[in-house]
């Protein structure tokens, strides 16, 4: 696949990868659960049970990050998207963010989010001196993106480098900072819900085959459970036969047709102003029209910015409740 669509999704999804093939297998996460061992499928049934959150100054992830406090912090800047998800289901907003994800409904929706300050750069390159200026008590950011900016924060405030890799991992993080902030009800609570929602969606399993794309253009990549959070929750509750295979390698619409995908969920991921859907690009394609989602009108184009970048436990429960409606 070239290169054009690897890059835009790198900053959303790939840039786990590393951290994920490193990080997984049968490492407890910090949810009281073993992670999945990456491609092996459905796995084991998922546990409603949540283990008590203690208030705590100092934790320890499941990547082995030491984050330590004198106090909760009640000054936090977004850099990634987790951070928002995190901060919503705790009763928190974020001192300033550079994600979008506020914006959808089943977080803050647009006029609330309107009043959260952005922190110019965008998300490959925020700006250390805005960041600052909001005088943060911690800063979470994407390790492999913004690790680089550790030490211009240094000595002015806490750095979280985070890096979720599944679903666990969102979990293990909503509890970290659950612990840091002493809003450990409210952690719990989270936990349980998006348990809830993933047990009984376990439970009605579809057989119907699906499929996620992504990209901005004609060039798409296929997101896998490998490389992508949301992509792991569907083999629990379809058949999804979508394996990795790299940064560089991908699948190309002759093979997703011969797959028979009876429904396809559609990112479309893009720089600056939207250009237009992915779904209606692709449709310039004469092979795309054969794909059995297509002919059945089972193409559903989703918000990105929840399914791609969200990876924390609302965005996830956004993700099943829509993609359990639509694999009915």
């Amino acid at each position: 696949m070239p290169r054009t669509a690897l890059r835009v999704r790198r900053w959303a999804a790939i840039a786990v990868l590393g951290g994920l093939l490193a990080g997984c297998g049968t490492e407890e996460t910090g949810t009281g659960e073993p992670a999945a061992a990456p491609g092996n499928g459905a796995g084991s049934r998922t546990t409603t049970e949540v283990r008590p959150i203690e208030a705590a100054t100092r934790i320890t992830d499941a990547k082995g990050v030491t984050v330590s406090l004198p106090k909760p912090p009640e000054k936090i800047v977004c850099l990634v998207a987790l951070c928002d998800d995190i901060l919503v289901e705790l009763g928190m907003t974020p001192t300033a963010t550079n994600s979008q994800v506020l914006a959808h409904p089943k977080f803050l929706g647009e006029e609330q989010a309107a009043r959260i300050p952005v922190v110019p750069g965008g998300f490959l390159s925020p700006e250390v001196e805005a960041i600052l200026s909001h005088r943060p008590d911690l800063v979470i950011g994407l390790d492999d993106t913004h690790g680089k900016l550790a030490p211009a924060l240094k000595g002015a405030t806490t750095f979280w480098p985070v890096q979720p890799g599944s679903w666990q991992d969102s979990v293990g993080y909503l509890r970290d900072l659950a612990a840091l902030t002493g809003r450990t009800g409210q952690g719990e609570k989270a936990e349980k819900a998006f348990r809830t929602r993933l047990a009984q969606a376990e439970k009605t399993k579809s057989d119907k085959t699906a499929l996620i794309v992504y990209g901005s253009d004609e060039n798409f990549g296929v997101a896998t459970p490998e490389t992508d959070v949301a992509a792991g929750l569907f083999p629990k509750i379809s058949h999804y036969p979508w394996k990795s295979r790299g940064v560089d390698g991908s699948y190309s619409l002759e093979e997703i047709l011969a797959r028979d995908v009876d429904v396809l969920f559609v990112e479309t991921l893009s720089f600056g102003a939207p250009d237009g859907k992915l779904s209606d690009k692709l449709a310039e394609n004469p092979l795309w029209s054969r794909i059995p989602a297509v002919k059945n009108g089972k193409v559903i184009e989703v918000d990105s910015e929840v399914w791609a970048k969200g990876r924390g436990t609302r965005s996830l429960g956004v993700v099943l409740d829509e993609a359990t409606a639509a694999l009915r």
